[in-house]
This record gives C-alpha cells, sequence and structure tokens, in this order.
C-alpha cells in the first residue's frame, strides 16, 4: 500500500460521525449506554436460561445462541468507535479493519441463520405439535446451531481473504464508524468484480435464502393458525412465535433500510444512522422483546435477580 492522507502505511480513516469535541463526547455517553444495555441484557437471557431446567428447550437453546450472537455482532463495532470518540482518534490499523470486516459478516450471519433456524423450530411448534419433541431432539438442535456457525464461518472467511488481493494507492478515508466492507471496496485502486460479485452471491446465499426459508415458515404457520376454530386457540398459537417474529421484522426492516439508504441517497449522515439502527438498536432491543412478551422469561430473570441478591447478602455478611 502506498502511503495514505493522514495515515501511516496500512491504516485507514473512520470519519465516523462528527469532529465536534462537545457532540462527540454527547455521542460516547449515548452509544456507550446502548453497548451496556445491549451486553447486560442479552447476558441475563442466557444466564437466565442456562440456570432454569424449565427452558432447557430447543426454543430457547436457540434463543441463548442468539443473544450470545448478538453480544459478539455489537462487540466487533462499538468498543473501538468508543475508544475514538474518547481519544478523538479516528485511525484504524488494516489488521483492526480486517478483522472488523471478518466478525461483523460472520455474527450478522450467524443472527441470521439461527432466526432461521428458529422459524423452524416454531413452524414444527405450531404445523407438527405432537411430533414436536420427535423431531427437535437435542440432537438435530445442536447440529443446527453447528451448521449455522459453521456456514457463517466459512462465508465470512471467503469475503475477508479476497479483500487481500486488493491495493488502496488512493484516500485510506472510510465514511463510517467502522470498517464495512461495501466501503472499503470503494477505496480499492485495483479490480474489485471479483469482491463484488462474491459479495452479492454471499449476500444472496446467506441473507436472501435464509428470508425466503422464514416466510415459507411463517406462510405454513398463518396457514395453520387459520385453521384452528378457537379464538383461544388462534391467540395462543401465535403468542408462540409473535417474540420472533417481532425480532425478525427490526433485524430486516433496519438491514433493508440500510441497503436502500446507501442506494437512494448519497448522504454519508443518512447511511450512518441506519447502520446505528441495524449494529445496535436492533440487538439491544431483542432481549425486551422476548423477555417482556413471556411469562416463562420473565420468571426465570426474576429467579436469577433473587439469587444475585442473595448470594451478595451473605457475601456482606461474611465480610461483616
Amino acid at each position: 500500500m502506498e502511503r495514505g492522507n493522514q495515515t501511516r502505511v496500512g491504516n485507514f480513516l473512520l470519519l465516523g460521525f462528527t469532529e465536534e469535541s462537545e457532540l462527540q463526547l454527547l455521542l460516547f455517553g449515548l452509544f456507550l449506554s446502548m453497548y451496556l444495555v445491549t451486553f447486560t441484557g442479552n447476558l441475563l437471557i442466557i444466564l437466565a436460561i442456562s440456570s432454569d431446567p424449565h427452558l432447557h428447550t430447543p426454543m430457547y437453546f436457540f434463543l441463548s445462541n442468539l443473544s450470545f450472537a448478538d453480544i459478539c455482532f455489537t462487540s466487533t463495532t462499538i468498543p473501538k468507535m468508543l475508544v475514538n470518540l474518547q481519544t478523538q482518534s479516528k485511525v484504524i490499523t488494516c489488521a483492526g479493519c480486517l478483522s472488523q470486516i471478518y466478525f461483523f459478516i460472520m455474527f450478522g450471519c450467524l443472527d441470521n441463520l439461527l432466526l432461521t433456524v428458529m422459524a423452524y423450530d416454531r413452524f414444527v411448534a405450531i404445523c407438527h405439535p405432537l411430533h414436536y419433541m420427535v423431531i427437535m431432539k437435542p440432537r438435530l438442535c445442536g447440529l443446527l446451531v453447528l451448521g449455522s456457525w459453521c456456514i457463517s464461518v466459512m462465508g465470512s472467511l471467503l469475503e475477508t481473504l479476497i479483500v487481500l488481493r486488493l491495493s488502496f494507492c488512493t484516500s485510506m478515508e472510510i465514511s463510517h464508524f467502522f470498517c464495512d466492507l461495501p466501503e472499503v471496496l470503494k477505496l480499492a485502486c485495483s479490480d474489485t468484480l471479483v469482491n463484488n460479485t462474491t459479495m452479492y452471491f454471499m449476500t444472496i446465499v446467506l441473507g436472501v435464502f435464509p428470508l425466503s426459508g422464514i416466510l415459507f415458515s411463517y406462510a405454513r404457520i398463518f396457514s395453520s393458525i387459520l385453521r384452528i376454530s378457537s379464538a383461544g386457540g388462534k391467540y395462543k398459537a401465535f403468542s408462540t412465535c409473535g417474540s420472533h417474529l417481532s425480532v425478525v421484522s427490526l433485524f430486516y426492516g433496519t438491514g433493508l433500510g440500510v441497503y436502500f439508504s446507501s442506494a437512494v441517497t448519497s448522504s454519508s449522515r443518512t447511511t450512518l444512522v441506519a447502520s446505528v439502527m441495524y449494529t445496535m438498536v436492533t440487538p439491544m432491543l431483542n432481549p425486551f422483546i422476548y423477555s417482556l412478551r413471556n411469562r416463562d422469561m420473565k420468571g426465570a430473570l426474576g429467579t436469577l435477580l433473587i439469587r444475585a441478591v442473595a448470594v451478595r447478602d451473605d457475601a456482606v455478611t461474611g465480610l461483616s
């Protein structure tokens, strides 16, 4: 690589949101709060599920993996952005940029595939309730999660490795708060046809196909619900997939918002706002959606907090 305008060899500049120090301080407080809520909320979901034997079912097994993926997804980009805001530095090394690209794609794909697996779980639970425990055995659940991880790792690795073939000989400024692959490709002065083709192909395989699976599952689910005669039965059936449907709508709605905002307008500010919704707001809201709409989840969280308070009181008593 040749020397960039304001960076050492191999470094990129993340332009971020603003250069005003007062506004940077405000954004730091806002994003730090959102990150802590996201991390704590999803961690509580994982701990509550692992500590309550009644929640050791396929649906909650997939939910705990989704919460872990959300923690990792936000941790890929937000801590670096917070450091940059605090130190008023915009530099990220080439290795750091590639790491962000790899893990961002990997955990984004993992979120996508886990939501598809959870849609299949709801499909079996509602459309084939008598065979649910026979179909959704622990072995199958483990294989579905393992397959999601393997596909995400390999797909992300492919997209990241071919970035190494590119040369960057112009300004190294990225109009984003993290190393987003499409923004990085815009800086390349070598041919990016292979990269763009691979990126669009992987988007179809890891984005469009899973979404099609989700839509197919819910088409069958709604068809089954409409055949239920009683209103109470319809409500009970729909309530079992309401939380998942809300998360799917939020995930794909914000994801499509990022795509259309970058395609329709050239304003980097609009794209940044849409990216914040996708990378921060969605993972932050997921724990609230699953806990507030789920009686079992609220009970498990309450029990977990009671145990935590009891342990703290015992520790205080022991010290005194």
